[in-house]
């Protein structure tokens, strides 16, 4: 292998991977069986040429169903029936399919704004969110667009501080009698199609003349959409789209000293090639010139003291946990990773250890000063924010109420109680952290062996490494569920196709600050069948694997141009092996 494709195709592959198909075999052999639990029978279990027995199991023993039919992304890994933990994983489930309402039962809560009203609404099946030309919500259409509202460090940057006018995950939905943060309807996403490639390459394979298309989204807000106080100008948006949820619990049982050596491995090999280290490993989370972990590449404040799965204690700013979820790597421990965090700030579901709202003193201040709020709120002495009637006395309700604290409890505006109680996030995380893996597909197809081979040769294991071995997996938990056993995947060997870091692929319209995690790839080649598309990359904007591995060579600067190089230089067959590989592991 080439020294200049190491890490080139490595993030081109990840979010290659993230493109896969349909595990059904619409593009296998037609002599096989459309089945491919029937193509495999004879197989599974088994060593074949480039795979070892062990790769029919990414999940390992622990963590990997045998479904690979329709509906195989909801399945519960082995080890939740193992431990005893179904019930829990069934009543967990209900709170990521169900919609939160204002005031029904265990689901209520949702608001007073809110991103969506259930998770499923994000995550089509369990998977990745798809394509989408509006931002308007619906219910589970598997719209999981996230926007990143920033203003621009640089004319057409891609980097900038987030906006404080509205949340992190801004609220585009609000329950009555307020008004959204942002209107939904009038987000606009205009989806443009490149016309010439930055690295100067031809939008046509030259092997064989076959042309391919590239898209990207442009987002626009006008001013009148906010409703804030003050309302931002001179901003720029971003979309992030959900990834799958399925596997997320065996990431967390890597051995976050293994992520560590996995950085300085990656940083050996860039000194050593001369190239500028800091250029490959995101600065914030490897310190180049002291040539070890940067501070920000560990997450230190649970916000309450936790213990370890094996009993022992830790308290709130010691335990440090390598940042190991997000694109962004903001998030350590599931346990207050993406979906734990999501089932409160998505939803603005509150819960003991998030006893506030999310929210912004710019909306607080917009919606208590606007008049046709207080006019509906003064028409109902029921309501929370009624005060003593007054238009004074709303205003300073509503202001107080929906401003955001740190501290609701002992706020005199705050007495409430937490909506989500601490059984029901515990069922919740049994669900999250116990979800499998489907099992590999195709592994004795010869094309699918030759598919492997070429991106092995080509260096895109290099950022999407294989395998990993888990370790006691001793998780951490915050102290409202401390004590109750969770899905443990000890001692297993699994095959995520990540290496659990960032880089860098410079396409137009890029992800907010450029760096993004590599994506892991098992599974992906299931979406089709399990949500109906298969669209890949942060934004949905590749809509197949080609698309996808071709955004990796949009540019020259990109970590995976030499990479993606090799697959667009192939001849058709190859390329066909590498998509096919894809939509196996």
């Amino acid at each position: 292998m080439k020294k200049k494709h190491y890490l080139v195709w490595s993030f081109a592959a990840a979010l290659t991977m993230m493109s896969m198909n349909s595990c059904s075999d619409e593009n296998s052999n037609p002599q096989e069986p459309d089945n491919p639990m029937e193509s495999d029978a004879n197989y599974v279990g088994k060593a074949q040429d480039g795979f070892t027995a062990e790769e029919w199991y990414p999940g390992g023993e622990l963590g990997t169903t045998e479904n690979v039919n329709s509906g195989c992304y909801e399945d519960e890994a082995p080890a939740v029936n193992e431990q005893g933990l179904h019930d829990n994983f069934k009543t967990g489930e209900m709170f990521f399919e169900r919609q939160y309402t204002i005031d029904n039962g265990a689901f209520k809560g949702v608001g007073p704004a809110y991103l969506r009203k259930s998770c499923l609404d994000c995550h089509p099946s369990y998977g990745h969110g798809m394509r989408q030309d509006s931002y308007a919500i619906a219910y589970g259409n598997g719209n999981g667009y996230l926007m990143a509202i920033y203003k621009p460090d640089a004319p057409g940057s891609n980097d900038g501080d987030y906006i404080g006018e509205v949340t992190g995950m801004p609220q585009t939905g609000a329950a009555d009698p307020f008004k959204a943060p942002i209107e939904a309807d009038k987000i606009k996403i205009h989806w443009e199609h490149v016309s010439t490639m930055e690295s100067g390459l031809a939008m046509k394979f030259p092997a064989d003349g076959e042309p391919f298309d590239l898209i990207y989204p442009e987002v626009t807000i006008p001013s009148d959409a906010f409703h804030t106080n003050p309302v931002p100008s001179n901003i720029a948006v971003r979309l992030e789209s959900t990834i799958g949820v399925i596997g997320t619990g065996l990431l967390d049982a890597i051995p976050q000293e293994e992520i560590e050596k996995q950085y300085a491995s990656e940083a050996a090999y860039f000194k050593s090639a001369g190239m500028n280290v800091s250029e490959y490993l995101n600065p914030k989370f490897w310190d180049a010139a002291g040539e070890q972990m940067a501070a920000g590449a560990y997450y230190t404040t649970w916000g309450s003291d936790g213990q370890l799965a094996d009993g022992g204690e830790c308290k709130t700013g010691v335990y440090k946990a390598i940042k190991r979820y997000t694109y962004a790597l903001t998030r350590a421990s599931l346990q207050d990773g993406p979906g734990a965090n999501a089932i409160w700030n998505i939803t603005n579901v509150s819960r003991p250890d998030r006893p506030k709202l999310y929210s912004t003193e710019a909306w607080a201040k917009a919606m208590s000063e606007d008049p046709e709020v207080i006019a509906k709120i003064k028409a109902n002495p029921q309501s929370p924010y009624y005060a003593d009637g007054t238009d004074a006395g709303i205003k300073e309700a509503v202001y107080n109420l929906l401003l955001p604290s740190t501290n609701q409890f002992d706020n005199q505006w705050h007495k409430f109680q937490p909506e989500m109680t601490a059984n029901n996030f515990y069922d919740f995380m049994v669900w999250h952290r116990g979800l499998a893996i489907p099992r590999a597909r195709n592994l004795n197809d010869k094309d699918v062996q030759r598919g492997k081979k070429l991106f092995m040769e080509w260096g895109c294991a290099s950022c999407h490494r294989p395998s990993w071995k888990t370790g006691d997996d001793n998780y951490w938990t915050p102290n409202m569920i401390a004590g109750k056993p969770l899905p443990r995947y000890k001692n297993q060997t699994i095959y995520p196709y990540t290496d659990m870091l960032q880089h860098k692929l410079y396409m137009k319209n890029d992800i907010h600050g450029s760096w993004c995690r590599t994506t892991p790839l098992w599974g992906r080649g299931l979406s089709r069948m399990c949500t109906g598309a298969e669209d890949r990359l942060h934004d949905c904007r590749a809509r197949n694997e080609v698309e996808a591995i071709m955004w990796h060579c949009y540019s020259k600067n990109s970590h995976s141009y030499h990479a993606a190089l090799n697959f667009y230089k192939a001849s058709k067959a190859d390329r066909d092996a590498v998509v096919k590989f894809l939509q196996s592991i």
